[in-house]
């Protein structure tokens, strides 16, 4: 992805960037985008052992150093754990992350992979909900058996 593409609200996989709807563990600090290993390890609460896995296995994009060698992440950075984070939720197999992350790197051309990698993705992310929904069909049926138990139990 261009610098021009991330200023014109395109995300780290090329596509329209849309605002994460979930909350941060803490607030980005203004005027910024740059921060250590340190802080996005309590923004994203993912380790920096973990961050620096992610890099090493290529699931992270690049990573700006100092002079010194230490890491420098990005907003746009953020933004990418941000989304492998949902992915993680989604219990997106790592290796499945990993291959999307080499098609973002890849460019443009990679668009409908990726399409497909994600919609494979979305298709068991629907059918684990649809064995949740019916798990908590039969927790909740449970429940109420019980609480129609000790009612009864009560009443004698």
């Amino acid at each position: 992805m261009t610098a021009a593409q991330a200023e014109n609200g395109h995300g780290p996989d090329g596509a329209t960037a849309l605002p994460c709807t979930q909350p941060r563990p803490r607030p980005r600090p203004a005027d910024r985008d740059r921060y250590t290993i340190g802080e996005v390890s309590e923004h994203t609460g993912l380790s920096a052992h973990t961050l620096r896995w992610y890099e090493r296995i290529g699931l992270m994009p690049h990573v700006d150093r100092s002079h010194g060698g230490r890491r420098h992440y990005s907003d746009r950075d953020l933004d990418w754990l941000d989304f492998v984070g949902k992915l993680r939720l989604t219990g997106m197999p790592v290796a499945d992350m990993v291959r999307y992350a080499e098609l973002v790197r890849e460019g443009e051309h990679t668009f409908a992979e990726r399409q497909d990698l994600l919609r494979a993705h979305r298709e068991n992310v629907r059918s684990r909900i649809a064995e949740l929904r019916t798990t908590l069909a039969v927790l909740d049926f449970k429940i109420d058996s019980y609480a129609d138990a000790r009612r009864a139990s009560e009443r004698n």
